[in-house]
């Protein structure tokens, strides 16, 4: 039995990306029925603050030096989320455009989950991923459209960022499900590209 972790990172209950990450989920439910799933919403998850004693806590890691008791007590909630992540053996991910980039609560997320030595490591190569062999799917949705090769192509920071940074904590096995231009069109088009979108959710989840 396999589990799979669900990142929701909309607060919004009528978000394209939280829709089409249902239909993902009913898909793999149908395919999967002995799996676990657990969801984990974002914008309602008790995330530690990494400053203070957590951020003294990692570069005393990374100076071979002990932890004080305060900055032990901090790093713990650090390794409770990194802990959690790295328990899954497949990952989805759905979140919505915010100013080109990605939601601050998604990126709080990431701050205290990249860590060395737990996500990520380094050595003569350079840096390299430690949570491998993993699948991921990504559902992003964004009120415009950002194909490669158009103008619109560089505003794109959602995407860009989120490649970069599941790349670099090693994921190689990555689905991405695109709910574009959610904005702008005719109601019956923006509801075929939903469709769509939702379709390819269905067959990615089927053999994820």
């Amino acid at each position: 039995m396999a589990k799979l972790l669900y990142i929701q990172a909309s607060p919004r209950d009528r978000s394209k990306s939280t829709q089409v990450a249902g239909a993902f989920l009913k898909s793999y439910q149908q395919a999967h029925p002995d799996d676990e799933i657990k969801t984990i919403n974002i914008f309602e998850k008790d995330l530690p603050a990494f400053d203070g004693f957590a951020l003294q806590a990692k570069y005393t890691i990374m100076h071979g030096n002990n932890h004080t008791s305060e900055e032990a007590k901090a790093w713990a909630a650090v390794e409770a989320v990194i802990s959690e992540f790295k328990d899954a053996d497949k990952y989805l991910i759905s979140l919505p455009m915010w100013n080109f980039g990605i939601p601050y609560r998604l990126k709080h997320y990431l701050d205290v989950l990249i860590q060395p030595g737990y996500t990520f490591t380094v050595n003569d190569s350079g840096y390299q991923g430690l949570v491998t062999g993993k699948p991921v799917a990504v559902v992003y949705a964004r009120g415009g459209a950002y194909a490669p090769g158009t103008d619109a192509e560089a505003y794109d920071l959602q995407k860009k960022y989120m490649d970069l940074a599941l790349g670099f904590i090693g994921f190689e096995d990555v689905h991405s499900i695109l709910v574009e231009p959610t904005l702008h069109g005719q109601p019956e088009d923006i509801e075929k590209m939903i469709q769509k979108a939702t379709e390819k959710a269905f067959q990615i989840a089927a053999d994820f």
